[in-house]
């Protein structure tokens, strides 16, 4: 007696898109995501007169220059300091308590709440980097110069209102806000140490 060949009947492949589709759904949906920290920073409106960024004038005292290398070493306006010193820093010159001339210029301004005042909303804190800095030094000199102005502002507020800033009513902390604006830079990286 012969053996006979059992044909094997063929597979029907017709739903494996739809499984396919529902494994991904079900992969997305149960999958959590990790999210990457960032650095919340508003834009400043764009010029009015549609200005150049080149034309605006910065005078020289009004700016402070942070510079970080590669290595994570800190140059501020020429001198280097430690990271834990970046703080005070930043909030001297912000603040400029005794009217330096080598520190941003004064001026007189009416604000709401607050009346007139001397105030140094002219400076700019410019971040510049080396293309081999590492994100987490960037991050912490980021961090360093938030926590100055969260300071001066937290130190305004207990002044004028006998709060902290981030309990102070919108008119408040807009009108703290007007005395020490936040404005930091962000330069183009450039190659300190040379080619990595």
């Amino acid at each position: 007696m012969a053996k006979k060949k059992r044909s094997v009947p063929g597979l029907n492949a017709s739903s494996t898109a739809d499984i396919s589709f529902i494994l991904l759904i079900f992969f997305l949906v149960t999958t959590s995501m990790d999210t990457d920290m960032g650095l919340v920073r508003r834009l400043p409106p764009p010029p009015e007169d549609e200005q150049n960024e080149a034309e605006i004038d910065v005078k020289e005292r009004n700016v402070l220059n942070v510079k970080i290398n590669s290595a994570g070493n800190l140059m501020v306006n020429g001198d280097f300091i430690a990271l834990d010193q970046l703080c005070e820093r930043a909030k001297e010159f912000v603040q400029n308590p005794n009217n330096s001339p080598s520190l941003p210029e004064k001026h007189a301004k009416n604000i709401p709440l607050l009346g007139m005042c001397a105030v140094t909303d002219k400076h700019v804190i410019s971040v510049q980097t080396d293309r081999g800095t590492s994100y987490n030094v960037y991050f912490q000199v980021q961090n360093e110069l938030v926590r100055a102005y969260n300071e001066l502002r937290d130190e305004l507020a207990k002044a004028k209102f006998g709060r902290l800033y981030a309990n102070c009513t919108d008119e408040q902390q807009e009108a703290i806000r007007g005395y020490y604006p936040q404005k930091i830079s962000e330069a183009e990286p450039k190659n300190y140490g040379g080619e990595k």
